[in-house]
């Protein structure tokens, strides 16, 4: 990857994806690209699923699945770089807050200088959910959105996240 602000980022398209597996909160899709992870994406209840269609998607699934046993494993297949560097240094503090814990957008902005807003696109913008736990930052009045989503699906996914790591 030599422009790392290219992040794809499709929530609702299976086109491209090297594996779609069963997670307990739904389908979860892997893009990858050589030995990176391209990108990690929530989909919609009935999407089929897809065996791993190369040995990064094969890691990355075995991996993910893991995470379920053991959701404080390192992940160990590297992740494609990208983003901006302000996307890349939320995602970082994301990365910081422990499991069971959550911290608010306005939290996170004021402890890098920034926007709740701006905070929450980068939320929205995350290429690696899980990975990098954007459930983990909420609103001040309550759960927030979830990946560009204010309701539906996407937010008992993220219902189900928190509580499974015991921070509801």
């Amino acid at each position: 990857m030599t422009n790392t602000e290219d992040c794809v980022h499709a929530i609702d398209t299976t086109g491209g994806l090297d594996a779609v597996i069963a997670l307990p909160f739904g389908p979860f899709g892997i893009r990858s690209e050589g030995e990176f992870i391209r990108e990690l994406v929530f989909l919609p209840p009935g999407t089929p699923l897809l065996d791993p269609q190369n040995a990064t998607a094969g890691a990355a699934a075995h991996a993910l699945r893991g995470w379920i046993d053991d959701p404080d494993a390192p992940f160990p297949v590297p992740l494609a770089p990208c983003g901006t560097a302000f996307r890349q240094r939320v995602w970082a503090a994301i990365r910081a807050i422990p499991r069971g814990q959550t911290t608010t957008y306005g939290e996170l902005a004021t402890s890098l200088g920034s926007a709740p807003r701006a905070v929450g696109q980068a939320c929205g913008a995350n290429p690696f959910p899980l990975i990098v736990p954007c459930h983990r930052v909420t609103s001040a009045a309550g759960l927030g959105g979830f990946a560009n989503a204010r309701s539906g699906w996407l937010l008992d996914v993220k219902r189900w996240l928190l509580a499974f790591e015991g921070a509801l």
